[in-house]
């Protein structure tokens, strides 16, 4: 049976990209949101095996909504480009069991999702994967700074910053958290 998704987020470009993905892969997306009050209006009434919810929404956002429905049947995954610790804790707390950061790919996220619906799944998951949560929150810490010090001394915005961690990762064949340090330290050369 396709497993049955809901889908909020404010960007309709997001929800799109989203529905591409999971739908290419056989989810079944039974809904989708522009405003938290909606999805959890939506979520309640339709009941799917997943909600994948933005953190900053109008009406409710996306820990708010994971509150309301803690204890139901519905696996929740946080959609953010934000990585403070204040609000992972928070949303740990609200029942949210995994976090999608944007922007993501369908070669990243479809793993992830496969892992989280069905952890029990025969498929061998990859070991990467299941790293400690505190490191990779720590990760999009370190990255987070980076990008943000990339921003301020070399006048670029965040999608160039980030791009230009990601590129410098990916010719030096090492990890994003790597670069970024890298570049805390004013060893950055790229």
């Amino acid at each position: 049976m396709d497993k049955r998704v809901v889908i909020a987020d404010d960007e309709s470009i997001i929800r799109l990209d989203l529905k591409e993905i999971l739908e290419g892969d056989g989810y079944l997306v039974v809904g989708e949101a522009a405003r938290g009050d909606d999805a959890l209006a939506m979520i309640r009434e339709l009941e799917p095996d997943l909600a994948l919810l933005d953190i900053k929404m109008p009406g409710m956002d996306g820990i708010e909504v994971a509150r309301e429905l803690k204890g139901s049947n519905t696996v929740v995954v946080l959609l953010t480009a934000f990585s403070q610790r204040a609000l992972i804790e928070s949303a740990r707390d609200a029942g949210v069991v995994a976090y999608l950061v944007k922007p993501f790919r369908s070669s990243e996220i479809l793993p992830k999702i496969a892992a989280i619906i069905n952890p029990l799944a025969n498929e061998p998951v990859e070991t990467p994967e299941i790293t400690n949560v505190d490191d990779k929150i720590e990760t999009r810490e370190i990255v987070q700074r980076a990008k943000e010090l990339l921003m301020q001394e070399r006048g670029m915005d965040e999608p160039a910053a980030f791009e230009v961690i990601q590129q410098s990762a990916m010719r030096g064949r090492t990890r994003m958290r790597d670069v970024a340090q890298q570049i805390l330290k004013g060893e950055f050369v790229g």
